[in-house]
């Protein structure tokens, strides 16, 4: 079975017919939201999707790990890595909780 998912005409041309504007508003509103979560993100560090999840900025530290071809001991330095942590309405939409017996 062939996976498909929604491209961003698709999604550009079901959010203009939503809101009964042009696919070329709609197109401007995507590009600016998307501009938005980063530069909020970068620039605080979290940026919350309404009803969807937030994008989290988060450092990690340095740390010891392995060249798994060598088993060679190597450090991993420290850096940021931006998580996306979706809400809990929409995991249990998307995955219902099981019941419990």
């Amino acid at each position: 079975m062939a996976e498909t998912r929604m491209t961003q005409t698709a999604i550009v041309k079901e959010l203009a017919e939503a809101c009964e504007v042009s696919n070329k508003v709609a197109k401007q509103f995507l590009e600016h939201f998307a501009a938005m979560a980063v530069r909020e993100t970068k620039k605080h560090g979290v940026f919350v999707m309404p009803g969807i999840g937030r994008l989290v900025r988060s450092d990690r530290k340095a740390r010891m790990g392995r060249n798994p071809a060598t088993g060679e001991a190597i450090k991993i330095p420290a850096k940021k890595v931006v998580k996306f942590r979706i809400a809990k309405s929409v995991k249990d939409s998307i995955v219902p909780p099981k019941k419990k017996a």
